[in-house]
């Protein structure tokens, strides 16, 4: 899927701005597409942006209205359907990546096709997918990994691709899921991929390519995360990645959702990901890792990362408050 852009970031009544955090991730990583908000009465999440009506939008030349928001269950509210079909009727597309299907809605399936529209429902693969077959592929991959999900994968990677453009490196951020795919304007969700198919979905998501061309590719879940841990070995395997960063939150006494498992050490962490990762690249290595420090205050955060570093022998930065230098000066 190619989902063009500017967008109008649509966040209808949602009760908190953690609601609207793919539309957060969104505005804050691609700020150039985001022309405005659209906010519903009752609405509580505030991105900061100018509140725009769709005709605004549209006469401001929005060519995407973006549904930003992780309600409960990830479902398609009854009274958002006006503001969508208004949307498709005055000339954009709408793009979700929420559990149920935009094209499941009949009003706006209808809405679409009678003006032209597209519907991108990007947290579903819209392709044929084959199984990974491990064949080395020339150019080269960096996959972020977690020690937990929800840990800062996603602006991590983005993080070091800003920083590689930067410095003129040939890269690509590669989606892996439904917030990246938004910011990067297309991907493959690999959480809604059939098991089997997973690895075979991150080959085709990150092909072969140029000797000096790098794909950062999001990383998704953790292998010691009991309930994502499949998700996470697929993407070591597709990826082939020659180098992978770890992604980690301090301040979690368990993995996310899950009480009774603690964290996993950083250290046996990373060896557990570069094994699981030398099936299909022998020559992997880990060259750094990216603390989420957002709940800690200066001091404690450079701290923690220091004992990080004197601890692993590998830089520790948090990547989005201080960017991904020290990361990537170890990229060749």
């Amino acid at each position: 899927m190619k989902i063009e852009h500017p967008y109008l970031l649509f966040l209808g009544d949602v009760a908190d701005q953690l609601s609207a955090k793919t539309a957060h991730g969104i505005a804050d990583w691609r700020p150039d597409w985001c022309l405005g908000q659209l906010r519903m009465d009752g609405c509580k999440a505030d991105l900061g942006l100018p509140d725009m009506t769709i005709e605004a939008a549209v006469a401001a030349g929005a060519k995407t209205l973006v549904i930003g928001v992780a309600n409960r269950g990830g479902v398609i509210s009854e009274h958002w359907i006006d503001v969508l079909e208004t949307a498709l009727v005055a000339g954009m597309d709408v793009a979700a990546g929420l559990h149920n299907r935009l094209a499941g809605v009949p009003r706006l399936a209808t809405a679409a096709t009678q003006h032209d529209r597209q519907l991108f429902d990007v947290r579903h693969p819209t392709r044929s997918l084959d199984v990974g077959n491990g064949r080395k592929r020339s150019g080269k991959r960096l996959l972020t990994v977690g020690t937990d999900c929800a840990v800062g994968k996603m602006y991590t990677s983005l993080a070091i691709e800003k920083e590689m453009r930067e410095r003129g490196m040939n890269v690509d951020f590669r989606a892996t899921g439904q917030t990246g795919i938004l910011i990067a304007g297309d991907g493959i969700s690999v959480d809604a991929v059939v098991a089997d198919f997973i690895s075979g979905a991150v080959e085709w998501l990150s092909p072969a390519n140029e000797p000096n061309h790098w794909d950062v590719i999001e990383g998704q879940g953790s292998l010691f995360h009991a309930s994502f841990a499949g998700v996470s070995l697929g993407l070591l395997h597709g990826a082939q990645p020659d180098a992978i960063v770890l992604c980690h939150e301090p301040t979690r006494d368990h993995m996310r959702g899950l009480p009774e498992y603690s964290l996993p050490d950083l250290g046996v962490c990373i060896e557990a990901n570069l094994a699981a990762a030398r099936l299909t690249n022998p020559a992997v290595t880990c060259v750094g890792v990216s603390v989420n420090t957002s709940r800690l205050d200066a001091a404690e955060a450079r701290r923690l990362l220091l004992h990080i570093e004197d601890s692993l022998g590998l830089p520790a930065v948090d990547t989005f408050r201080d960017g991904a230098g020290p990361i990537v000066d170890r990229l060749s």
